[in-house]
């Protein structure tokens, strides 16, 4: 099945308009550093001091806070991981899921242009403070309770 990508303004309508909701799949310090505001965090990777290394929870998690038929947007640093996100959620029978690419930082080339704004490129709401209930530490209690 192939993944809908959005930019990021199209996925602010669709949060806005149609009643999706925002998965961010970056790292704990990446997502406190600034998200999407009122964006739920569920790493896709950790960060950890030799790397980034698989979140082995996130199917586990997604599965106990979204019902499939949930209308998800998933994004992160810059497409990569939510694009892999998104094929994931897909091919575990999530229904409505979009990929919002560029992430929140853009696409850069290996020159580090910039390709395509990112959610915090296009001037959209960006917050440092995320709603107590969507961190991933309370997600995952969700799962554990």
């Amino acid at each position: 099945m192939t993944v809908k990508r959005v930019s990021p303004k199209e996925a602010d309508l669709l949060l806005k308009e149609e009643g999706y909701v925002y998965l961010d799949v970056r790292s704990i310090p990446e997502f406190d550093a600034g998200h999407t505001a009122g964006a739920y965090n569920i790493p896709l990777m950790h960060a950890t001091p030799s790397g980034m290394r698989p979140n082995g929870d996130f199917m586990s998690v997604i599965g106990v806070v979204f019902p499939k038929d949930s209308k998800l947007v998933i994004g992160c640093r810059s497409g990569n991981r939510s694009l892999r996100a998104a094929e994931a959620l897909l091919a575990a029978g999530f229904e409505h899921v979009v990929d919002q690419r560029a992430g929140h930082g853009g696409v850069r080339d290996a020159f580090g242009q910039l390709q395509e704004a990112g959610w915090q490129g296009a001037g959209l709401e960006v917050s440092t403070e995320p709603q107590p209930d969507r961190t991933y530490e309370a997600l995952l209690a969700r799962r554990a309770g």
